[in-house]
């Protein structure tokens, strides 16, 4: 299983919000760049960037942070955050972005997702952002009647091959991830799933592994220093997915 930093940016600082809230925001790094260079420097196998800015604008406002840490880093970045046009997604691949997260645009634009999985494969990722089981758009800040499940299996049926599956009401809470969700989504889908929300100790990210999780997303017990990155790393690997 995969550890995932995260790297929230908003208004050009590292931060972190509770339950996707804005009100609720602690910043943690002014440059953003710092954050990646210390979790790289401990290990990281992956970053996760969210332009929170550009998911509540619908395209990419912070787009200058997250070209600057491509430069300083070479671990392979997953990029989201207001990548709605094709021409966005075109320019996260030329800056030299590993992988795309595609959140409000699949509920809207199932095309464009599968116009994309056709061009750039597994390098596309879907974002499930649900609260309560259902999924919310804008950066969080709007709310469906759309099934978290029922849409994943129907971008599966389209080839997609990694969905990053949050329960928002425990995003930033450090309230554990929500396992049960989790494991239904793991056995809905032929896809990796990968688990955000919640995450605070390494008793968490074993057991989203155990639930079959393909990785773990976490940020605010490493930005408070609850989890370290190394010890987590390690327990990541020691647990067999059966995902």
């Amino acid at each position: 299983m995969i550890l995932y930093p995260a790297i929230d940016i908003r208004g050009g600082q590292c931060v972190r919000l509770v339950e996707g809230d804005f009100a609720q925001e602690t910043a943690y790094d002014s440059d953003p760049v710092d954050a990646a260079r210390r979790w790289v420097a401990a290990g990281a196998e992956w970053l996760h960037i969210v332009d929170l800015d550009g998911a509540v604008a619908g395209s990419p406002v912070n787009r200058d942070a997250v070209i600057r840490i491509r430069q300083v880093v070479d671990t392979p970045i997953q990029l989201g955050g207001g990548l709605r046009q094709l021409a966005d997604i075109e320019a996260a691949f030329a800056a030299g972005i590993d992988r795309v997260i595609l959140g409000t645009v699949a509920l809207r634009d199932p095309e464009l997702v599968t116009t994309a999985v056709a061009r750039w494969d597994d390098r596309i990722a879907i974002a499930l952002d649900a609260r309560d089981g259902n999924l919310a758009t804008d950066g969080w800040v709007g709310q469906t009647d759309a099934r978290a499940v029922e849409v994943a299996q129907q971008l599966a049926q389209a080839r997609v091959r990694h969905f990053i599956f949050t329960d928002i009401r425990r995003d930033g809470t450090l309230s554990g991830p929500n396992l049960e969700s989790l494991g239904e989504l793991v056995a809905a889908v032929d896809a990796d799933v990968i688990a955000s929300g919640g995450i605070s100790s390494l008793a968490d990210i074993t057991a989203a592994a155990a639930a079959g999780a393909a990785g773990t997303i976490v940020g605010r017990a490493l930005y408070d220093g609850r989890i370290d990155l190394r010890e987590a790393i390690a327990a990541a690997r020691a647990v067999d997915s059966p995902a």
